[in-house]
């Protein structure tokens, strides 16, 4: 299934999905999105930014790396791997894809939309969106 397909499927799954895409850190971009509103490209283009900035920003990294050196963690990969952001209106979910660590799916719901629902259908979607990608 092409990376559209799948990005439709979960607009369609996640509860009260209004937006959802996939990040490519490594690049900066967003390789695709689906939303219900139409957005200019300079609110995308930040999506991608801010996403990298969640996961990889030097303070974030630096936490990343206290965790796993005092977890004992290996060191050969990222010790964070979701991220939820609740905004006054909606729910914000990051969820960074498991074979391809640059890769991050998004997911934007509506505040009102079941938290328990949103994150375990979005996560069972994160492998078909990365096997898309």
């Amino acid at each position: 299934m092409s990376l559209d397909n799948t990005l439709n499927k979960v607009q369609r799954t996640v509860p009260e999905c209004v937006a959802t895409g996939l990040v490519d850190m490594k690049t900066g971009m967003l390789l695709a999105v689906k939303t219900v509103d139409s957005h200019p490209q300079e609110v995308l283009d930040l999506v991608a930014a801010a996403t990298g900035e969640i996961f990889q920003g030097a303070n974030v990294s630096a936490i990343e790396q206290m965790f796993k050196k005092v977890r004992g963690v290996r060191d050969d990969g990222h010790y964070f791997r979701e991220i939820l952001i609740n905004s006054e209106n909606l729910i914000h979910v990051f969820q960074r894809c498991k074979k391809n660590e640059d890769l991050v799916m998004v997911v934007v719901c509506r505040i009102s939309a079941n938290l328990g629902m949103v994150i375990s259908k979005s996560r069972g979607l994160l492998d078909e969106v990365e096997s898309a990608a």
